[in-house]
């Protein structure tokens, strides 16, 4: 059974007027397959939900993988989207659509078609079990902090009061590089 945006739509449109929209913060990441393919299509995805906008993409990234040396080169983007969802419910919409782009495992050492991930929603300090925000490993890895400055150099992150370009500057032995592409969605 696919991704049903239709009932995910209606089960929202339900809550959305109970919420306000909150600007969020994205890292999306592919490793099996043809990795820009598999982002521009989970972008046309995050596109067509009625309760998420797309407000900006940013370029896409070859990195080489951080701690699984044996996996393949993943490639990455940031997306800032703005959503009625709570945090749980955005992380159940997107764990919903990986699972419809392929990902079978949440083990984080196996490849994957489609790794979508909340950085950060709002100045909003999250620790629960299945989320942590922002995101537990952000500060850590420039593949992440990169793309997210491209699109948003002045958001702070709420713990360590920092900018993107300032976290990845502390990051400079990372290799990223920023790749052309064809990608959707760019506001």
């Amino acid at each position: 059974m696919g991704f049903d945006t239709h009932r995910a739509i209606n089960h929202d449109r339900n809550n959305a007027a109970n919420h306000r929209n909150i600007k969020v913060y994205l890292s999306l990441g592919s490793n099996m397959g043809d990795g820009c393919r598999n982002l521009e299509t989970a972008l046309r995805a995050l596109g067509l939900a009625e309760d998420i906008q797309l407000e900006a993409v940013s370029d896409f990234y070859r990195t080489e993988p951080v701690g699984i040396e044996s996996n393949p080169v993943f490639t990455n983007c940031a997306v800032e989207i703005t959503t009625p969802l709570a945090p749980l419910e955005l992380l159940d919409r997107l764990e919903d659509m990986e699972l419809y782009f392929g990902r079978n495992s949440k083990n984080l050492k196996s490849p994957r078609t489609l790794d979508m991930d909340i950085l950060l929603y709002g100045d909003l300090i999250v620790s629960l079990t299945r989320l942590v925000i922002p995101h537990r490993e952000m500060a850590r890895r420039r593949f992440v902090l990169e793309p997210l400055a491209q699109i948003a150099p002045n958001v702070i992150h709420p713990v360590l009061k920092k900018t993107p370009p300032q976290l990845s500057k502390e990051l400079e032995g990372q290799k990223v590089f920023r790749i052309l592409s064809e990608k959707i969605g760019n506001a």
